[in-house]
């Protein structure tokens, strides 16, 4: 995951090959409907969101939580819970 002051991004990537996977970011329409703002929590949680359904629909159920040298508050913890809360392990 990865935050500014603007937009929220999250991504999976296969740490095997190198290669994304998944992407998901606040820059989406889909993700940036009615939002007033961006890089805020409820940002966040619809990225956290996006990026679960998406995963999901590739039958990727569990993965590895990279904070990128965040703490776990504010951002990056409704990510996280948003994800788990639609099914995604980690």
């Amino acid at each position: 995951m990865f935050k500014s002051l603007s937009h929220i991004y999250a991504q999976l990537i296969d740490d095997i090959s190198g290669k994304t996977l998944i992407t998901a970011s606040t820059r989406e329409k889909a993700v940036n409907s009615g939002l007033k703002h961006g890089g805020n929590v409820e940002a966040a949680k619809k990225v956290g969101l996006s990026i679960a359904e998406k995963a999901l629909g590739k039958n990727i159920k569990s993965v590895v939580f990279d904070r990128g040298g965040y703490k776990y508050h504010g951002c990056v913890k409704a990510l996280a819970e948003a994800a788990r809360e639609k099914g995604l392990t980690f």
